[in-house]
């Protein structure tokens, strides 16, 4: 955040609206299917016609409710944010954002939220295995084999649009962007990954440092009339996974790390593990002050106070390790939040700030999960606000890390948002109780400190600061507490619940025996 000062605000709100702008070219830019693919919708009678499959950058798959609805000959609805697709009155419902579908009253978990992209709605492909046969029993979705096509030699020089890369606890995920498809060649050793890729033009070498314990660094560099990717490992690499996505041209290279050495598991990836560590990010810092009261209370000294006291209680009282992403006045640029949390092989990341607003009056608690989708205008723009900080970063930092490129391309989080939400919802009830406290509820919005969290993430916002009242209460030692207490309680309370699932998927799912549970 930046200061409520008159000029800076008319500035944030010009931000904002080019913000804005953005992340609309840009979700219209990643419509597109990324593959050809389509399947063949049936029912008894025979075939009703093909429909396709939109691939996103991410690797999730979706399907335009509408155009199945068209198939079907029924209906498409859409109020707000919930859409109904009725067919022979039955009806599914699926709620913007939220990764789910209820079919006749009946709740179905799905792998993906519902989005939507330009003026269309797109609901994830499984719906397709999970929901259809209860919406219209009868139909059935058949495979359609399509001839692929050929990469053709390109035709001159191809530049480089963007090399960007992410790290996971499991898997290292390096990206190359151009304007055309290209053909290339993987080559894998013990100590380094290489791709050839004729006809990509370098303007100049590129170098980027990675280091997460499985890769060392990227190198991009031209050989002859090709350009080769290396990706020089600092350990043994398991699989190495590539594909291409398109609209723009991707080349997306995943390296694994062994299966013997991922550690422990993450919510949501491969059954549930216990959690043994919380990543607690304490928002701004350093030259970046964030929000700044009337008078002058700054946010980067309050969300630290209240983030050391919940570390302070979460260990002793939960047994769960902590780890904070900064336990001093510094700056930490917005990408490597969740970056070390992914590389300390964290199960939550909490993320802990203050907010502002041109009105003055604005006040109360409000929790926030990660989506490409906002709730709401405000929540879009207490995103665009906190994503700004970006521009306090330096130039290498913001070419890696393309705000609004880097939530559409890797939303990690979409497989964890159904635990991000309940984890949100619990601390968001646990604040606005015990302190009786105004309740903005829980929101979501595209946050880039979210952003690639591979684990369940969420960002509270615990009062504004632009707001005298609440700003003099930030302020003392008793109310930070009060906050931290509630914070604490609402993590204690998700992690009651969760070793309850767990015990029960245990209890359903044994460990086989000679085998310890991990």
């Amino acid at each position: 955040m930046t200061e409520a000062a008159d000029a800076t605000i008319m500035t944030r709100r010009l931000t904002t609206g080019v913000l804005l702008v953005m992340l609309m070219g840009l979700l219209v830019g990643v419509a597109a299917a990324a593959r050809s693919e389509s399947v063949e919708v049936r029912d008894r009678s025979g075939r009703l016609g093909l429909l396709s499959i939109t691939v996103m950058d991410d690797g999730g798959a979706y399907i335009a409710p509408d155009h199945l609805a068209a198939l079907l000959k029924g209906a498409w609805s859409v109020k707000g944010d919930r859409g109904t697709l009725t067919v022979n009155q039955r009806t599914v419902e699926f709620v913007r954002g939220q990764p789910r579908a209820t079919v006749q009253g009946q709740a179905i978990a799905l792998d993906a939220a519902a989005r939507v992209v330009g003026t269309g709605w797109l609901v994830s492909r499984d719906f397709l295995g999970k929901g259809l046969p209860r919406l219209a029993p009868g139909v059935s979705i058949a495979a359609v084999t399509e001839r692929k096509p050929v990469a053709k030699p390109v035709q001159g020089a191809v530049p480089l649009e963007e090399l960007r890369y992410r790290s996971y606890p499991s898997f290292t995920r390096v990206v190359i962007e151009t304007g055309v498809r290209l053909a290339y060649a993987v080559v894998a050793s013990d100590e380094e990954v290489r791709v050839r890729l004729p006809g990509l033009s370098l303007s100049r070498p590129r170098v980027e440092e990675i280091g997460d314990g499985l890769v060392q660094e990227v190198r991009l560099e031209s050989v002859g009339d090709a350009a080769v990717l290396r990706v020089l490992l600092e350990s043994a690499a398991g699989e190495i996974k590539h594909t291409v996505l398109q609209d723009p041209y991707r080349l997306v290279l995943d390296v694994y790390r062994p299966k013997e050495s991922t550690g422990g598991g993450e919510p949501g990836r491969g059954g549930m593990q216990p959690l043994r560590l919380i990543v607690l990010d304490a928002g701004h810092g350093g030259h970046d002050s964030g929000a700044m009261g009337p008078s002058g209370v700054m946010e980067k000294d309050v969300v630290l106070d209240v983030t050391r006291r919940v570390a302070r209680m979460i260990e002793p009282g939960l047994g769960v390790k902590v780890v904070m992403s900064r336990d001093s006045d510094v700056f930490v640029p917005l990408r490597e939040r969740t970056n070390f949390a992914n590389k300390q092989g964290a199960d939550l990341f909490v993320s802990i700030h203050a907010n502002a607003h041109p009105q003055a009056v604005s006040e109360g608690v409000e929790t926030y999960f990660l989506s490409s989708e906002a709730s709401d205008n405000a929540a879009r723009q207490v995103a665009a606000t906190e994503n700004n900080v970006v521009q306090l970063e330096s130039p290498a930092s913001r070419r890696q890390g393309d705000v609004l490129k880097s939530i559409l391309w890797d939303l990690a989080q979409s497989e964890f948002q159904e635990e991000s939400s309940f984890m949100a919802e619990t601390v968001q009830d646990s604040m606005s109780k015990s302190l009786n406290l105004v309740s903005r509820g829980v929101k979501q919005a595209g946050f880039y400190v979210l952003g690639g969290a591979a684990m369940p993430a969420i960002l509270i916002e615990i009062g504004f600061l632009t707001n005298r009242k609440e700003e003099k209460k930030l302020a003392t030692p008793e109310h930070r507490e009060a906050l931290a207490r509630a914070i604490y309680a609402g993590l204690a309370e998700y992690k009651r619940r969760y070793d309850q699932r767990l015990r029960t998927a245990q209890t359903q799912n044994p460990a086989p025996k000679g085998l310890p549970k991990r």
